[in-house]
């Protein structure tokens, strides 16, 4: 059971498409919702009741994770964030940032 924030880096040679991750996370036992940030959107600290993953499609959020740290999620890359992780947000550069928030169903 995982039980610790993590990150998975992009390595695939192509660029993320929304539907196929949409259908890994859907099989994977997530609720999957497509969110748009504009640049310098903010977030403060939160948590939420569930495991919850963040997918990143275009652009960069960074996210501020309690026992973590900061780190920058860009195109393709992918967070596990375990229910109840203290975590705040921003949007990074001059570009909107597009990513599927999928919560895990109970």
């Amino acid at each position: 059971m995982r039980v610790e924030y993590e990150v998975l880096r992009w390595s695939e040679a192509y660029a993320p498409n929304a539907a196929l991750l949409r259908l890994a996370l859907t099989n994977e036992g997530f609720t999957v919702f497509q969110w748009c940030d504009q640049p310098d959107r903010c977030y403060a600290q939160h948590s939420h009741p569930t495991d919850q993953t963040h997918w990143v499609i275009s652009g960069s959020l960074e996210l501020t994770v309690e026992n973590y740290g900061t780190v920058v999620l860009n195109a393709g890359d992918r967070d596990l964030m375990p229910a109840g992780t203290y975590h705040s947000a921003r949007v990074i550069g001059d570009e909107p940032v597009l990513y599927l928030i999928g919560e895990k169903r109970s």
